[in-house]
């Protein structure tokens, strides 16, 4: 099929990519010309396992093609995948201008004879696809056939590739039996369980279901709480939690807090999305705010530790929100250093990947140096937070680290090191919600 994608940003050119991969034959429409031409040369911004070589690979095989004009996209295509950005706004709801802007020039280079169905791909608050099909009726001078469709994305970052080509089910939302026809052809070959709902209802599910990973992660660390003042080990606790099939091990790891950019702004939109239809979700405001009182009683553990942290040498190993990903946005990890900085620490870093995102978009200090090793940063350090759970922080060389630290001191804010292994290797180590050796 011919399927075009606008918006080459996470979402949209991680799924042009996979849909090339799988037949189809794909344009992807992004309006910042320099990235554009740095796609068609097979060279992505970001980083995501395995996506350079898909792109590189269907670039060569002429099935994904990259263009600043919509018109040339919708054009040439079957089905067009809104998949722009949905930015919070200060009061927690989400900034649909993008969308909007998108739905108007889509209606703008519509032709009479073509039929096209319209997919928002992004994240976007229920009923969105309304005002989408609104906007394009509006706007539809041609008078031109179509059909708007939810499909939201449900993609992890770090395993965005898998997670779109094995998917574990795929919902489609919408009314038309043409537009469901088309759909059902485009995701034919990923042979995927497809859940058929109307718009309204894929539209929640994408927030619901983000909400509710949020809400496990929330109440796994209002259980570290629990475990440190009663001596009890949160693995150990969350490994008999997870057991029950009816729960599941999943997202009950305790640590530094959810951030991100899907998890903080979804469940800050789903609040002001129930607010605005009159049945507020106090449920997820606490979850909010267990959150943002973990990282706080992560940096009172340190302070506790450090007595006073003015001029003390803190090394931090990691920035990204999480692994396998250069994605630096809402970084609980960015925060935490800033907080450090802000109490006078002297702050080196170390991440594998998100380092020239937060040169590139100013994220921190200049008082904070970012070192090009774990061992560099870890130099005459009096205390080591591991803030991201790379794989390369787990196959370190401890006893070097253990060297080069002026105290071996390590606050192991995602419970990647064994409690007992770090004692026997004599440093003091402090994880989240664990049993201390």
């Amino acid at each position: 099929m011919n399927v075009c994608i606008i918006g080459s940003g996470y979402v949209g050119l991680v799924t042009g990519a996979c849909f090339a991969e799988i037949g189809h034959h794909v344009i992807c429409v992004d309006n910042d010309q320099r990235k554009v031409d740095a796609l068609k040369s097979g060279r992505i911004p970001i980083y995501e396992p395995g996506l350079e070589e898909l792109v590189q690979r269907n670039v060569s095989a002429q099935r994904l093609h990259f263009t600043n004009s919509i018109g040339e996209g919708v054009d040439g295509s079957e089905v067009v995948f809104i998949a722009v950005p949905t930015p919070p706004q200060p009061d927690g709801s989400v900034d649909l201008s993008f969308i909007e802007r998108v739905a108007r020039e889509i209606a703008g280079v519509l032709k009479k004879d073509q039929y096209r169905v319209i997919v928002d791909k992004s994240t976007v608050p229920v009923k969105t696809g309304e005002k989408v099909a609104d906007t394009i009726k509006r706007y539809n001078k041609a008078g031109a056939d179509f059909d708007v469709i939810s499909n939201p994305e449900f993609l992890r970052e770090g395993c965005a590739v898998p997670d779109l080509m094995k998917p574990d089910r795929i919902v489609i939302g919408g009314n038309s039996d043409r537009a469901l026809a088309l759909m059902k052809k485009v995701y034919e070959p990923f042979n995927a369980p497809i859940l058929v709902t109307d718009i309204n209802s894929a539209e929640l599910i994408k927030h619901a279901a983000n909400s509710f990973l949020a809400l496990k992660i929330s109440y796994i660390n209002a259980v570290s709480a629990i475990c440190e003042a009663s001596g009890a080990d949160v693995e150990k606790v969350a490994d008999g939690i997870g057991m029950d099939r009816r729960i599941g091990r999943n997202f009950l790891n305790a640590g530094l807090g959810y951030g991100g950019s899907c998890f903080p702004k979804d469940i800050a939109a789903f609040i002001a999305i129930s607010d605005d239809l009159g049945v507020p979700f106090t449920l997820l405001k606490e979850v909010q705010r267990i959150n943002a009182d973990q990282k706080e009683r992560f940096l009172k553990s340190v302070r506790e530790a450090l007595w006073v942290l003015r001029d003390k040498k803190i090394a931090v190993w990691g920035l990204t929100f999480k692994p396998d990903t250069d994605d630096v946005r809402s970084s609980v990890p960015i925060d935490l250093v800033n907080d450090l900085v802000k109490e006078g620490a002297h702050v080196t870093a170390y991440d594998p990947k998100g380092m020239e995102k937060v040169r590139e978009y100013k994220l921190l200090p200049d008082s904070v140096k970012l070192a090009s090793s774990p061992l560099e940063a870890a130099e005459g350090a009096e205390a080591l937070i591991l803030a991201t759970e790379w794989k390369e922080f787990a196959n370190v060389d401890l006893l070097e680290v253990k060297k080069r630290m002026h105290t071996p001191l390590i606050f192991d804010g995602r419970n990647l090191f064994d409690p007992a292994t770090m004692q026997d290797l004599g440093f003091t180590y402090k994880g989240i919600g664990r049993r201390q050796a």
